[in-house]
C-alpha cells in the first residue's frame, strides 16, 4: 500500500482566558494518551525503561514537553495539559526541532513548478482566491530559486482544491471548527497537492474566519517539502494564527528549512525586509518592549511576540501577540492593565489601543493625546498601573506623567524627571509593571526594584528574573 506524508493544519479556537486545571482529570489523562499515541508515537510495549521504573507515558511525555518547550517533568502537568488541548496540525511532532524536512527525497528535483486550482470557496470571489493562492507561492518564491505557473487545465505539480469529509484521498476533513487543510509531500501523483476544507470559512484579509493567504502559504510549504517546527514564530508550527497578509514576511526559520532543501534566491529583491526572527528568553542582553499583569497572569512583549506567565505555571508560554488579539499592533512600545475598568492598554507610535480579555474595545486606537499627554508626544516608552493610588504613570523619555484613572485626566506638577524621583534609575526607561506590592522599572537589560510610596531602590535584577528561561 501506498504512503504519502500528508499535513492537516487545525483551526484555532476562540477561547476565553485560560484558566489552568488544577489537577488533570481521569478524562485528561485518556486524551493525553490518545494525543501522546497519535504525535509522538506512544506505543503499549514494555522493555527496560518499564522495568526501570520509567513507564512509556512518561517518556513519551518528556519528549512532548521538550518539544513545545515546557518544563521537562514526564508528568501530566496543568502546562502539559493545556498546550495538548490547543487546536493543532495532524502531523506527527517528535524528534522536530525548528525548522524540519521530510527528508532529501522529498523535494522537487526542478526549480520550475505548475500549480493549478481545481475548484473554488463560495466564501471568496474568484479574484480573491486566484490573488491569495499566487501570493502564497510567492512566500516561498521570493526566498528561493522556485518560481509558480499556473496552468487552466490538465495535471500540474500541484493541484489545489476545496472540498469536504471524504474527498477522495483517504484522509476525510472533519466539519466546520476542527481541521482547516492539508497537503502531501512532493512526489509522484498526489504528492504536493493540497486540499482545504470547505467547511470552514475562509476569508481574503478579515481575522474573523481564516485567512486563505496564510492558511495556504503554510500547506506549500509541505507542498515543498517542509514538516513543522517547533519555533512558535515560524510559518511551518503546527497552529493556525492571524497574520496581516499585506505586512507578513518570511521567518528566518522557515527561510532556512526552505532553503536548506532548494538554496536562496539568487536574485536580491531590494529594500527586502529582514526574515523576523523569534526572541529567546534565554537572552540575557534582551530588551523587552513592555511588561504587564493581565487578570493575574503576567505578559512579557518583544517583537511580535509575547510570554504568558501565570502563577500556576512554571515555564512562560511564548505566543504571537495576534493569535491573543488579531487587530493589535506588534513591536509595541508600552502596555499596562486597568483595574478600574478592567482593560489592558498597548501603546504604540502615537495612538494607543485597547482590549477587555480579548475583544477589542469600540472606539480604539485612539491618539495619545486621548489621555492627556501632551500634542507633541511621538511615543511612550513604558506605562505602569499603581494598585495603591489608582494612578498609571507614563514614562516619556526622561520624564513620567501621572494619570487619574478614576478622573481619566493628567495629575497637575507633571511631568517630573524619572531620575528625581527614582534613584539609580539614569537609563532610558523600556519597561514597568507592579509585583506583589513592588514595583519594577526595566532599563536595558536590567530591573530595578522599587518600593513606590518611599521611592527607595531595592535591588538591581536582570530582565530575566520574572521571564524565566525555558531551555530545559
Amino acid at each position: 500500500m501506498k504512503t504519502f506524508n500528508v499535513c492537516v493544519l487545525l483551526s484555532l479556537a476562540v477561547t476565553a482566558y485560560c484558566v489552568p486545571v488544577s489537577q488533570p482529570t481521569v478524562q485528561d489523562e485518556e486524551f493525553a494518551e490518545s494525543y501522546l499515541k497519535r504525535f509522538f508515537n506512544l506505543t503499549e510495549q514494555t522493555g527496560p525503561s518499564t522495568r526501570r521504573g520509567i513507564s512509556p507515558v512518561s517518556r513519551k511525555l518528556s519528549e512532548m514537553q521538550r518539544f513545545f518547550g515546557l518544563e521537562i517533568t514526564g508528568m501530566l502537568d496543568t502546562d502539559t495539559v493545556e498546550m495538548m488541548k490547543k487546536p493543532r496540525c495532524g502531523v506527527p511532532d517528535g524528534d522536530i526541532a525548528r525548522f524540519s524536512t521530510f527528508g532529501r527525497n522529498f523535494k522537487w528535483q526542478k526549480n520550475s513548478l505548475t500549480y493549478r486550482i481545481e475548484n473554488y470557496t463560495p466564501d471568496m470571489s474568484q479574484a480573491e482566491v486566484d490573488d491569495s493562492i499566487e501570493k502564497a507561492f510567492q512566500v516561498w518564491a521570493k526566498v528561493t530559486p522556485l518560481r509558480f505557473t499556473r496552468i487552466s487545465g490538465g495535471t500540474a505539480d500541484i493541484m489545489i482544491s476545496f472540498g469536504r469529509q471524504s474527498h477522495g484521498d483517504y484522509y476525510p476533513f472533519d466539519g466546520p471548527g476542527g481541521i482547516l487543510a492539508h497537503a502531501f509531500a512532493p512526489s509522484p501523483g498526489i504528492g504536493g497537492d493540497a486540499h482545504f476544507d470547505e467547511d470552514e470559512m475562509f476569508t481574503f484579509r478579515s481575522s474573523r474566519g481564516y485567512v486563505l493567504f496564510m492558511v495556504a502559504a503554510h500547506e506549500f510549504g509541505h507542498s515543498l517539502g517542509l514538516t513543522h517546527s517547533d519555533d512558535p514564530g515560524a510559518l511551518m508550527h503546527p497552529t493556525y494564527t492571524y497574520r496581516n497578509p499585506d505586512t507578513f514576511v518570511l521567518p528566518q526559520d522557515d527561510v532556512k528549512g526552505i532553503q536548506s532543501l532548494y538554496g536562496a534566491n539568487p536574485v536580491k529583491e531590494p529594500l527586502a525586509p529582514p526574515p523576523p526572527t523569534t526572541p529567546d528568553s534565554c537572552d540575557s542582553t534582551m530588551i523587552l518592549d513592555a511588561v504587564t499583569s493581565l487578570r493575574g497572569e503576567m505578559l512579557f512583549f518583544k517583537d511580535n511576540f509575547l510570554w504568558r506567565s501565570y502563577p500556576q505555571s512554571n515555564t512562560p508560554q511564548q505566543s504571537l501577540i495576534t493569535s491573543f488579539w488579531p487587530s493589535a499592533p506588534v513591536n509595541i512600545d508600552a502596555a499596562y492593565e486597568s483595574r478600574q475598568s478592567d482593560k489592558i492598554f498597548l501603546f504604540k507610535g502615537r495612538k494607543v489601543w485597547a482590549f477587555r480579555g480579548y475583544e477589542p474595545v469600540r472606539g480604539y486606537p485612539k491618539k495619545l493625546t486621548s489621555i492627556g499627554l501632551p500634542r507633541g508626544t511621538r511615543k511612550v516608552d513604558a506605562a505602569l498601573y499603581d494598585v495603591n493610588s489608582g494612578k498609571t504613570l507614563f514614562f516619556v523619555n526622561k520624564y513620567y506623567y501621572s494619570f487619574d484613572e478614576e478622573r481619566h485626566t493628567m495629575d497637575r506638577g507633571f511631568p517630573k524627571r524619572v531620575d528625581g524621583t527614582f534613584m539609580g534609575l539614569s537609563g532610558k526607561v523600556s519597561a514597568a509593571f507592579q509585583y506583589k506590592g513592588f514595583t519594577y522599572i526595566y532599563s536595558g537589560p536590567y530591573m530595578f526594584e522599587y518600593n513606590l510610596r518611599s521611592g527607595r531602590l531595592l535591588r538591581v535584577l536582570r530582565n530575566s528574573y520574572f521571564l524565566r528561561c525555558t531551555n530545559f
